[in-house]
């Protein structure tokens, strides 16, 4: 089973029903984990590059970020907590405009893409971009969206 908890600290600015938000990441952990618990937070640009700042050390917002949750070593428990997923609605809209991607389609790929970080992937090396980018690819086309990383004609 998967507890996914949606926490919604903006307004005014298009963000997918929680039941998508939802929907993409159990696809996401499917063949990844029997079961987990995360979150995923939909914040502003203020909070986004407030945590960009401190944790990336970088100026301005980003999409997306993701948090592991690492589980002390002593604390037993029946449920793998994975951790949060931060996005920043303004960035994740606006970069779906101007790329000219459907909008829930930019939003599914970031929530798919946070849920993999917090499974431990990355694409900090063309070898580790490349299982990311097929794992996300994969699981975006069981959700019904086209590759986000080729451009159509």
């Amino acid at each position: 089973m998967y507890r996914i908890i949606i926490q919604q600290a903006t307004d005014n600015v298009f963000v997918p029903a929680a039941s998508l938000l939802r929907k993409w990441a159990k696809q996401a952990l499917s063949e990844q984990l029997p079961a987990a618990e995360m979150t995923i937070r939909i914040v502003d640009a203020e909070e986004m590059t407030a945590l960009n700042s401190t944790y990336r050390h970088k100026n301005g917002p980003t999409n997306v970020l993701s948090f592991p949750f690492e589980m002390p070593e002593h604390i037993p428990t029946t449920q793998t907590i994975l951790g949060d997923i931060v996005i920043c609605a303004e960035v994740v809209n606006r970069e779906a405009q101007e790329q000219h991607k459907q909008p829930k389609a930019h939003w599914a790929h970031m929530i798919v893409h946070g849920v993999f970080h917090l499974l431990n992937y990355d694409h900090e090396t063309d070898a580790e971009a490349a299982v990311m980018e097929a794992l996300e690819v994969k699981t975006l086309r069981h959700l019904g969206f086209e590759d986000p990383y080729h451009e159509s004609p």
